[in-house]
């Protein structure tokens, strides 16, 4: 491994070698820290705006491609900086205990770890059984430190948003403003309510949250079609 240059190494950790992933991230630190500091003052210790920006660098290592026609740096700033803000934003969208925090940014780092043990993102069912937590436990410390602002922001690569599939007719920008999204989501059984988070709130497509929950990705369309649909009933109610 150690003699591999950097485009290798990237193809390596893009092939799942799982080394490869940690030896970028380490040649990666001074970059990674580079862009956390941006967002020191802000009430997050440093070294969980590092994590998170390691959690955004591994995707940006998963989502890069050459003929993007760019540097690999390039691409995974805005990357890095993103999963950076999108925690800050999150976190400061609703007031919610300390504990509470603690599990998600606990979750956070769990997910970091085992995204790069395996070489993918790791199922529900293995980050219940590798924090000890129940899977709705999971779903919980994930859905607490939601943002609504994520109600307007387009999946990955499907190019629409939770606002565009519910449509907001009936539904008062006030409402949205407090929190009745968020609490139409945390009503939602369990696997619906997995579904839309990763959907809607992690940019995942159809096929990787089959992979994360283990089922077929026909599975997982009915499911989202069903809790699209109790959301927009309990919206509009």
């Amino acid at each position: 491994m150690r003699g591999l240059d950097a485009p290798a190494l990237l193809e390596a950790a893009q092939a799942g070698d799982n080394d490869a992933c940690e030896r970028l991230l380490i040649d990666n630190s001074g970059l990674i820290w580079s862009v956390a500091r941006r967002y020191y003052g802000r009430g997050v210790d440093p070294e969980d705006l590092y994590q998170l920006g390691c959690l955004g660098f591994l995707k940006a290592i998963r989502g890069f491609d050459t003929e993007y026609g760019t540097q690999f740096s390039t691409y995974a700033v805005p990357k890095i900086a993103g999963e950076i803000r999108r925690f800050l934003r999150d976190d400061g969208a609703v007031k919610v205990s300390r504990g509470t925090k603690e599990r998600a940014m606990a979750l956070r780092q769990k997910r970091l770890e085992l995204s790069q043990r395996l070489g993918r993102d790791p199922t529900v069912n293995e980050l219940a059984e590798a924090t000890g937590l129940e899977p709705e436990e999971i779903a919980a410390a994930d859905t607490a430190v939601l943002s609504v602002a994520s109600l307007q922001e387009e999946t990955g690569e499907d190019g629409f948003s939770l606002e565009a599939v519910l449509g907001d007719d009936g539904i008062e920008d006030e409402l949205v403003e407090k929190l009745a999204l968020r609490h139409a989501i945390d009503a939602l059984p369990e696997r619906e309510r997995m579904v839309i988070l990763l959907r809607f709130y992690r940019n995942f497509t159809q096929d990787r949250v089959s992979k994360v929950l283990g089922v077929s990705q026909v599975q997982v369309s009915r499911i989202e079609r069903r809790a699209v649909a109790h959301l927009r009933e309990a919206l509009t109610e």
